[in-house]
C-alpha cells in the first residue's frame, strides 16, 4: 500500500536542537519527520476511550512521527513543537478561539521556539547545575522528558488513593526533576530534601533558571480583553485546537 500511493512528510526543528538527547539517538541532530494527518488520525481524535483517559495526543503525535525512537524520551517542549506543526499541517495555521468573551484568531506559524543559550548545555547530557541562592545547596536537574510526566501523574494518583485531600504536586514534580542534592543521587536524599528542605524562595529562582534552560515554543500571544486592551497570555488549547470545525 505505501509503495502505491504518496503520504507527504514534513521535517520539524526541534526546540532543543537535539543537544539533550544521547548521542546516536535519532533526535540528537536536533530534526523530526512526521507525516500529515489521514483518517487514520481522525479516528484517533474521536477515540472515547483516549480521550477519557487523556492520551488522545500523544495516541495521535505517535502516529504522525516518522522517525523511529522510543516516544517516551520526547522532551515536552518538543512535543509541543511536534503538536503545532502537525495542526497547521492537517488543518491550517488559523486558530479560533474566544477569549474575554470576544472570538479572536490567532495565526499559529506565528508561534516559535525560544531562543536557548547553548553555552549552558553540554551536547548530548539531559543535566544542569544550580546553586540555590538563599542556602547555598547545590543541585543537578533535568528537563522533563514524557516519561518523566508519566511517572509524576503515576506517583500523583497513588498518593490521592492514600489521601484524596492531599496535595503533593509540587514536591513531587521537583523530586522528579532533581537528579541530585549536594552531590547525592541518592533518591531518599532528593526526596526528603524537596519534601522538607527546599526553601520556597529557592523554589522560585530554580523555577526562573528551569525556564531559561528548557527549550520549548514560546506559547504567547496576544489577545484582546474586555477593555479592548491587549493582553499577553500563554496559548489557549481548547477544543477547536484539532477540532476545528466543532
Amino acid at each position: 500500500m505505501s509503495d502505491k500511493f504518496n503520504l507527504p512528510t514534513e521535517v520539524i526543528e526541534l526546540p532543543s536542537k537535539g543537544l539533550l538527547y544521547p548521542e546516536g539517538h535519532a533526535l540528537a541532530e536536533g530534526k523530526i519527520e512526521i507525516k500529515y494527518m489521514t483518517a487514520k488520525e481522525e479516528d484517533i481524535l474521536t477515540n472515547q476511550n483516549y480521550i477519557k483517559n487523556g492520551t488522545v495526543i500523544d495516541k495521535l503525535l505517535q502516529s504522525l512521527i516518522i522517525t523511529k525512537f522510543n516516544y517516551n524520551d520526547l522532551l515536552i517542549g518538543d512535543k509541543n513543537a511536534i503538536m503545532i506543526s502537525a495542526r497547521i499541517l492537517a488543518y491550517g495555521s488559523k486558530y479560533e478561539i474566544t477569549y474575554a468573551g470576544l472570538e479572536q484568531e490567532v495565526d499559529l506559524t506565528t508561534l516559535e521556539n525560544k531562543p536557548i543559550d547553548e553555552s549552558l548545555y553540554k551536547r548530548n547530557e539531559n543535566e544542569f547545575a544550580f546553586t540555590l541562592p538563599h542556602t547555598g545547596n547545590e543541585i543537578t536537574f533535568k528537563i522533563l522528558t514524557g516519561e518523566d510526566e508519566r511517572k509524576i501523574e503515576a506517583e500523583l494518583k497513588s498518593l490521592k488513593k492514600i489521601s484524596k485531600t492531599a496535595s503533593s504536586e509540587v514536591s513531587v514534580r521537583l523530586y522528579r526533576t532533581l537528579t541530585s542534592i549536594n552531590g547525592s543521587t541518592e533518591k531518599k536524599d532528593i526526596k526528603e530534601f524537596t519534601a522538607n528542605y527546599f526553601l520556597a524562595k529557592d523554589i522560585r529562582e530554580f523555577r526562573k533558571f528551569y525556564k531559561t534552560v528548557n527549550p520549548d515554543v514560546n506559547m504567547d500571544v496576544c489577545l484582546i480583553n474586555s477593555e479592548g486592551e491587549e493582553d499577553i497570555v500563554s496559548l489557549p488549547i481548547g477544543l477547536s485546537f484539532f477540532w476545528p470545525d466543532l
